[in-house]
């Protein structure tokens, strides 16, 4: 199989809450941001953000591609199709989700996307906290043109593409047979998502997520005690001031011993061990 992309419903109305869900602040960068930069972690093929026409959205990681809804109200399904059509030039599969999921962990991602295999499902629909979850689901991106016909047919809602596909339902017991998500997520918190102006503040109002941090080279000698520790934040920007550092072009940042990093706005979720290093010469 090729690649797993990642696609993001930005065009809801969003008008329970009263503004944009997408630039809702979130430790410092926006929830779009966040979200965006949660399933980037977890996929090897591309992201993909759809908006609706004529949406403005806070800024994103420049290698985000952005998509237009070609029309307004058509509901999910619409983005669906449009963002599996974009992802389809890369990936066979993608995980897609909606924009208000301030505690997905990339561990949910890969749960998800693992349940694919050569020959099928087409969908991987997780059912978690007694509701099936759409919006934190697996596709195969082959699946856009079977979709856009049923918007032609005038069908805007999931369940009748679920009635027409492969389609593999998961309950939360299997999705926690993953040790993997089950240390990094036991409650699936992944599929809560906000509406209410109440939920958005009791989220931003939780602790940022705890992680491991250790500064190495020239860095381990500043910022107070040396050796590893114990910090909450939300970024790697966070995470660096936490430790006496700044998150500028001299300091980079391996994250689970991963890819170096060097943008403040990575999103960091529980479990996470972060290592800072120096980026200049000798470092």
């Amino acid at each position: 199989m090729r690649s797993a992309a990642a696609v993001v419903l930005a065009g809801g109305r969003s008008s329970r809450m009263g503004t944009a869900k997408a630039a809702l602040e979130w430790h410092g960068s926006t929830l779009l941001r966040h979200v965006t930069g949660v399933v980037a972690r977890a996929v090897d093929g591309p992201v993909v953000v759809v908006r609706a026409p004529g949406q403005e959205l806070p800024a994103l990681d420049p290698t985000v591609l952005v998509c237009d809804d070609p029309e307004e109200g058509r509901g999910p399904l619409q983005g669906l199709a449009v963002g599996l059509a974009a992802a389809a030039e890369s990936a066979d599969t993608a995980f897609v989700c909606s924009t208000d999921l301030p505690f997905l962990h990339p561990a949910f991602v890969q749960a998800v996307l693992r349940r694919f295999g050569p020959e099928g499902p087409e969908v991987v629909l997780p059912f978690v906290h007694g509701y099936r979850q759409p919006m934190t689901a697996g596709y195969r991106t082959d699946l856009a043109p079977r979709i856009s016909k049923l918007l032609d047919a005038g069908v805007f809602r999931p369940a009748q593409l679920f009635k027409e596909c492969d389609l593999l339902r998961v309950e939360e017991a299997e999705l926690l047979a993953d040790p993997h998500l089950l240390r990094a997520d036991p409650g699936l918190e992944s599929v809560v998502n906000l509406n209410e102006p109440d939920e958005y503040r009791d989220a931003r109002d939780r602790p940022a997520p705890e992680i491991l941090v250790e500064r190495f080279g020239v860095l381990a000698n500043r910022g107070g005690e040396r050796g590893p520790r114990t910090v909450r934040a939300a970024n790697l920007g966070a995470a660096a001031e936490q430790v006496g550092l700044t998150f500028d072009g001299h300091v980079l940042a391996a994250v689970n011993g991963d890819q170096i990093r060097g943008d403040a706005l990575v999103p960091l979720v529980t479990g996470d061990t972060v290592a800072f290093i120096s980026a200049d010469a000798g470092g």
